[in-house]
Order: structure tokens, then C-alpha cells, then sequence
């Protein structure tokens, strides 16, 4: 499993509006992913669109509804949330879940997975919160029971958060399924990804990947683990347009909070700025939205043109 070059689908409020619209919108996004040389699509696993993508009540998918959907519309690329909530689903049914879209795909299922950080979700929808550490405990818990299940042993823990009493998982495809972790925390995080994940996706203000890929090697040294079998790709927020005048108005869109996480510019600016500040910082691969102007045909192609190159030499 490599995620060298990966398309996030964090938006779902296209122009026109039209409910029996938005998946085809969304559907043709991920083809033209495919044809355009992104091996992963990847969609959020959220309820509510997040702050300073939208407002609240703008339209969100269900992850594996939709993931499910797009494993029909397309053939070859890889299908993932960036990531899954661990707090929003029993870890055995989880493993479950994703195994059966697994089978589904023919094989081109990765679980993506954290601990959970949206307090609004779980208030409105009735999941339990809970501190910053027990969120990180119960994502411990689901890693022991899911990591088995995913290869095909039953899973038994009698834990503070959660229980498998010999979980079996059933039917299968491959040996196991892929395990990404999502974040961008030194020490709970990476300790994490060193034990359970074969790809970590690291979230963080661009400044600070050179620091984050220090210490998620150093996570895999202090365990015995050769970094080198942990692949890792960067989130970016992409403000690509087609024209300076287009780059302009995305960039006065990105909230102040985001800016250091944004690329702005062409498409072949984008790919100097990524080669340049992701690349060279010892990232492996780049995980890219296109929030305001992905659904436009032929844009996702533009920009998997300008960047499939700085990954298929890295």
C-alpha cells in the first residue's frame, strides 16, 4: 500500500445545489482522480462540514456510505476516510466495515483512523467526548481489536473502553487491509502509528514537518521499527487556480488559522511550492483538496498533471 498521491474530497456544496446532483459531482471527481494519476481518494468522516470549509449545515456525506458508492464508480484507486472518528463506531464493527468495502473494491480498501476531535459532532449526535487522554486511550483499545480482525484473527480484549470476546471477521479478501493514522500529535499520535499503522498522514503547519518526521522516526526507533517501513504523506489544502485573478480570490477565502497549511498559486506553482517545503522535508507522498473549485471538470486533472511527476521520482 503507498498513498504517493492523494485526492481529499472535503466538500460537498456545489453550485446548482441539487441534492440528486451532489454524488455524481462527487463520483466524477473521483474518476477523474483515477484517470489523472491519484492512486487514493479519500473522503472526511464528519456529520457536519468543518470551520472554515463551510457552515454547519452544508451538506456532509457519510464516509463509508459514500466510500461504498465510489467503489462502483471507479476501478483502480484507493478508497480511505482521511480520517475515521474512532469515537464514532465500536471498533470491531469498524474492522467490519471497512473489510466488506474491502471486498466490495476488489482490494482497494485502506482504514484511515484517529482519535476523534470535533466536540460538536458528539454532542449533537450523542457520542461521548470524553478528555483528550481518554480519547487517546479508546483509540489505543480499537487499534488492539481492529489490527487483528483486519488479518483475519479473532480479536479478545476486555478493556477500559471497549470488549471483543473472540471477534471473528469474515468474508476477507486480502491478508490484512492497510492502516493510515491521521495526525499530527509527537508523542500519543506517532507512538501510535509506530506500533499499528503502515502510513501515517501527518497534519501540521508546513513549518513543522521537518520536527514531525524527527520525532515519527524517533517513535519507531524507540520500538525496534525501521522507519523506513512507515510511508508518510502530507494534507494539503490547496488553492490552485487557473489564473492569478482565480488564486487571488481562493486565497481570500482560507481562514487565518489555515494559511500555513494552504499552497496557493497555478497548478505548476503549487507542485515547486510542495516539492520545495513537503518533499524535501522527507515526506513521501501529498494528499491534496481542492475545496472551492475540485468539482470543476478537468481541474483535478490539471493539478494531478503538475504533481504526479514530483511523486513518481521522490
Amino acid at each position: 500500500m503507498s498513498i504517493r498521491l492523494g485526492y481529499q474530497i472535503p466538500n460537498y456544496t456545489y453550485p446548482g445545489g441539487r441534492v440528486e446532483d451532489l454524488f455524481d459531482t462527487v463520483a466524477a471527481q473521483a474518476r477523474e482522480a483515477e484517470a489523472a494519476g491519484f492512486d487514493t481518494v479519500l473522503v472526511m468522516d464528519h456529520f457536519y462540514q468543518l470551520p472554515g470549509i463551510g457552515a454547519p449545515e452544508n451538506a456532509m456525506l457519510e464516509a463509508y456510505t459514500t466510500l461504498g458508492a465510489l467503489a462502483s464508480a471507479t476501478s483502480t484507486i484507493q478508497l480511505s476516510t482521511l480520517v475515521t472518528g474512532n469515537t464514532y463506531r465500536n471498533p470491531a464493527l469498524l474492522a467490519k466495515t471497512v473489510t466488506t468495502l474491502d471486498v466490495v473494491s476488489h482490494g482497494r480498501a485502506i482504514l484511515g483512523i484517529g482519535a476523534g476531535w470535533f466536540e460538536r459532532e458528539h454532542h449533537d449526535y450523542g457520542f461521548e467526548f470524553g478528555t483528550f487522554g481518554q480519547r487517546f486511550e479508546r483509540l489505543e483499545e480499537a487499534l488492539t481489536i481492529i489490527a487483528p480482525m483486519l488479518r483475519g484473527e479473532q480479536a479478545t480484549l476486555d478493556g477500559k473502553w471497549y470488549t471483543a470476546r473472540g471477534a471473528m471477521n469474515n468474508p476477507r479478501l486480502r491478508p490484512t487491509i492497510p492502516i493510515m493514522l491521521g495526525g499530527g500529535g509527537e508523542q500519543k499520535t506517532f507512538r501510535l502509528a509506530a506500533r499499528f499503522a503502515d502510513h501515517m498522514n501527518i497534519i501540521c503547519d508546513v513549518a513543522e514537518l521537518p520536527r514531525k518526521v524527527a520525532a515519527l522516526r524517533q517513535r519507531c526507533e524507540e520500538i525496534g521499527r525501521d522507519p523506513a517501513t512507515l510511508a508518510t504523506s502530507y494534507l494539503v489544502m490547496g488553492g490552485v487556480g487557473e489564473t492569478e485573478q482565480e488564486v487571488k480570490e481562493i486565497g481570500e477565502t482560507v481562514p487565518e488559522d489555515r494559511r500555513n497549511r494552504a499552497f496557493l498559486g497555478t497548478p505548476d506553482q503549487v507542485a515547486e511550492q510542495l516539492h520545495e517545503r513537503v518533499l524535501k522535508a522527507g515526506i513521501d507522498g501529498i494528499t491534496i483538496n481542492l475545496i472551492r473549485n475540485g468539482h470543476r471538470p478537468g481541474m483535478v486533472t490539471r493539478v494531478g498533471a503538475a504533481l504526479e511527476p514530483l511523486v513518481a521520482a521522490a
